[in-house]
């Protein structure tokens, strides 16, 4: 039914940058809060950033602390597109990153209804 779509990922060395994009059917119209999410090789999927959007805005932005600072989330309504700037890239940024739509605005994987396939980001020298 839905469908998300995840463009970006790759190799890059520590203090590198990546752009991730996610497309999707009515993005900011459909859903109250759009973001990503990234599972590490061994660990559980976490929250990375999130939009909060109402009627096609967005409204704020929030980040998990481990990010904060380094990486910036953003979007195109007419494009129906969201983008994850990440910047001065580490190691332990290395996973498997993953958009996600649904209704809750929070970092918990638990408020996302839909999600994309997956897009590997690996940094390292």
């Amino acid at each position: 039914q839905v469908q998300l779509v995840e463009s970006g990922g790759g190799l890059v060395q520590p203090g590198g940058s990546l752009r991730l994009s996610c497309a999707a059917s009515e993005f900011f119209l459909n859903y109250n809060s759009i973001g990503w999410f990234r599972q590490a090789p061994g660990k559980e999927r976490e929250g990375v950033s999130y939009m909060a959007t109402t009627d096609g805005r967005t409204y704020y932005a929030d980040y998990a602390d481990s990010v904060r600072g380094r990486f910036a989330i953003s979007g195109d309504s007419a494009k129906s597109t969201i983008y994850l700037q990440m910047n001065n890239l580490k190691p332990e940024d290395t996973a498997v990153y993953y958009c996600a739509a649904g209704y809750r605005n929070t970092l918990r994987e638990d408020g996302y209804e839909y999600w994309g396939q997956g897009t590997q980001v690996t940094v390292s020298s």
